[in-house]
């Protein structure tokens, strides 16, 4: 007979944030945790039944940290596959499969694998070297990526001239047009091995464009069902195209003319799902924890509007981090703080994030922006 939920050994490779929340919502199910990360204080240790200090890249650690779980997943891409592989092949369930990350981890792969399936997205060529990029038949102004390794904003440039190439990456890359797009979107989706899917309503982002992070995340969105019908149909679709076992955050652009594109993905929990633990009546978290351990998929609904912001880290601020101004901001209706338990803040670094939720979207937005301008990261 299969183990119930509540007597499974969940194993995540990386013990950030993300780990954290999960952790959250495994504790409702009464699952153990087991956390693997190299940082020894990582977000994770003291919520986790178990933490390892190790390295998740490394191919005996990975693997020997698998054996004491049933069911490994991961909340960052960058792990090693071969020893994820290994699991699989001696009968250990990895949700996402070991297959899908490897797609993932390479932006080059990914692009191919949309271009293969139909799946919209910009121009694209691969690149390795400076050189290459000088013989590039892609116009200027281009985005250039790192194909592995880049995250949070990390890894991208733009190249807005031919002298712009001195600096480009020295690894191999992919150059992509530049799309001239109305808004960033995103729309989460969940499979379980029995194949039911589950999307999330489409969610509208806002950038800060110093940071390259998202500043804001804005749930429901507005744009018209037809647009809102697609995106969750396009994410459907790539969910089905991977025959992926978890939660894919699907990133796409809405063009000017109306079109969506694909931009990236990511098969975990994701940032622009947090607003759900408040805001719809499953989390992310929760719908992730269910889908790898193939249970009912939870209602993605929305509660009301929900509004999400990034907590970084203030410039020049390097140290051990304070939070200026918390006090102020949970004196507002319907104001929820999520601090990641990171004992040092640096300029940019993902600190927390709040979620306000309100039956008016535009006070919602309007709360905000006033949270933004008064709680500060310092140190």
């Amino acid at each position: 007979m299969a183990k119930q939920i509540s007597e499974l050994r969940l194993g995540i490779l990386g013990g950030g944030q993300l780990g954290r929340m999960l952790i959250q919502e495994a504790i409702n199910y009464n699952v153990t945790t087991l956390i693997l990360d190299p940082d020894t204080d990582a977000p994770c240790k003291h919520l986790a039944n178990y933490f390892e200090c190790g390295s998740i890249t490394d191919f005996d650690t990975v693997y020997n940290f698998g054996k004491k779980a049933d069911v490994i997943t991961i909340e960052i891409e960058k792990v090693n596959i071969e020893a994820l592989e290994q699991l699989e092949k001696e009968g250990k369930k990895v949700f996402p499969q070991a297959r899908v990350i490897r797609l993932i981890q390479d932006k080059g792969v990914q692009k191919q694998f949309f271009k293969e399936n139909d799946i919209p997205t910009a121009p694209f060529q691969l690149v390795n070297t400076k050189e290459d990029l000088k013989n590039c038949s892609m116009a200027f102004p281009y985005i250039l990526k790192q194909r592995k390794d880049g995250y949070d904003g990390k890894g991208v440039m733009k190249i807005n001239t031919y002298h712009d190439i001195e600096h480009a990456f020295e690894v191999p890359c992919l150059v992509e047009e530049l799309v001239d797009f109305e808004k960033e979107i995103a729309v989460i989706v969940s499979r379980n091995s029995d194949g039911e899917v589950r999307t999330f309503p489409m969610v509208e982002m806002e950038f800060n464009a110093e940071a390259n992070l998202v500043e804001f995340l804005i749930s429901p969105s507005t744009y018209p069902d037809a647009i809102q019908e697609k995106a969750e149909a396009l994410a459907k679709q790539i969910a089905a195209a991977l025959n992926i076992t978890g939660l894919l955050a699907v990133e796409m652009f809405v063009t000017r003319d109306g079109d969506i594109l694909v931009n990236e993905l990511a098969p975990r929990p994701h940032n622009s799902g947090h607003h759900t633990i408040e805001g719809n009546y499953v989390s992310q978290f929760e719908q992730h924890l269910r889908s790898v351990c193939n249970l009912p998929l939870g209602d993605t609904r929305s509660i009301t509007n929900a509004v999400m912001i990034n907590l970084l880290g203030e410039k020049g601020h390097d140290g051990v981090a304070k939070y200026q101004g918390l006090e102020k901001i949970m004196a507002i209706d319907g104001v929820y703080v999520h601090l990641y338990g990171k004992k040092y803040t640096k300029p940019f670094r993902k600190m927390g994030h709040v979620t306000i939720v309100d039956q008016n979207r535009e006070a919602a937005i309007e709360k905000a922006n006033l949270i933004k301008e008064t709680l500060k990261v310092i140190s």
